[in-house]
């Protein structure tokens, strides 16, 4: 077997490389990695209701409108408001009192699973990333 994956070609990666799409490491396409739209593959808030089935999984994009610091079962919790002009969603993360670089007017993209509180859509200690300042 070749140090190529067994191929015999002479092309860096083999088996793995061929399943995730790739040709190899040294094909220079991996290198030049280009700046995803923070709302690429996002849901619109206002379409993020209750569906048939249970909680969706979602990512979602917008800017935090209301930051504050509330007690949800005696802890600490942060929650924002998300707001991306379809609708707003409130953002908790629980167990924080502050989170740096989450304030009002900053964006955001979250992902998570979006449960129904009193009505509102919720997303709990969801995964994000904020947006560079100037691009909001």
């Amino acid at each position: 077997m070749s140090a190529d994956g067994g191929s015999g070609t002479g092309r860096r990666g083999g088996r793995l490389w061929r399943l995730l799409g790739r040709s190899g490491p040294d094909d220079g396409g991996d290198l030049a990695v280009a700046a995803e739209p923070a709302d690429a593959g996002c849901t619109r808030i206002g379409d993020c209701g209750e569906r048939p089935g249970g909680r969706p999984v979602v990512r979602v994009t917008g800017t935090l409108r209301s930051v504050t610091e509330r007690t949800v079962a005696g802890m600490p919790a942060l929650q924002a408001e998300l707001d991306d002009g379809s609708a707003s969603l409130d953002v908790v993360w629980l167990g924080r009192r502050s989170i740096a670089g989450i304030e009002p007017g900053r964006a955001l993209v979250a992902s998570g699973r979006i449960a129904m509180t009193h009505g509102r859509p919720v997303l709990f200690n969801p995964r994000y990333r904020l947006q560079p300042r100037g691009q909001e």
